[in-house]
């Protein structure tokens, strides 16, 4: 593991990301990922949606997975969203996310950032694909890092 992928985020900041997605995904079918690596080998949307396939988040039942998707090194990052959300958001609801995001990641407040993007999913998702008794957690909550 990279050290700077390492660095990118305390063991405690993780500990409340993790605690984010897990409030988000509380009241919502929707599955929240997010991945953190030194760099994308590729163009970055294209790594997204690698990782993504990867991470099997295009196996959930209503094809409503977000994956937040962050490149330490080459200091970008791309919220990518499934078919079944995408197709039910606002037009410029990632974009308006992804700004949020960036202004917090450009004080060096990575985790807020992060935290905050996780959040504005979650409601999101809460209001397009709301919990219902029978949905299981598809995917695992933690931060998975390349």
């Amino acid at each position: 593991m990279d050290s700077k992928v390492e660095r990118f985020l305390t063991k405690d900041e993780e500990d409340e990301i993790v605690e984010a997605i897990r409030v988000a995904e509380s009241h919502t079918s929707g599955e929240i990922r997010i991945h953190i690596e030194k760099t994308a080998s590729i163009d970055v949307y294209e790594r997204a949606m690698e990782v993504f396939h990867v991470l099997k988040m295009d196996n959930t039942k209503l094809q409503n997975g977000v994956l937040i998707y962050v490149a330490v090194e080459d200091k970008t990052f791309v919220i990518y969203g499934d078919k079944g959300i995408n197709d039910v958001v606002e037009a410029d609801f990632w974009d308006t996310t992804k700004d949020v995001i960036q202004s917090y990641f450009k004080q060096g407040k990575f985790k807020d950032g992060l935290v905050e993007g996780v959040l504005r999913a979650g409601k999101e998702l809460q209001a397009n694909f709301p919990w219902d008794a029978s949905d299981i957690n598809e995917l695992p909550n933690d931060i998975s890092k390349g």
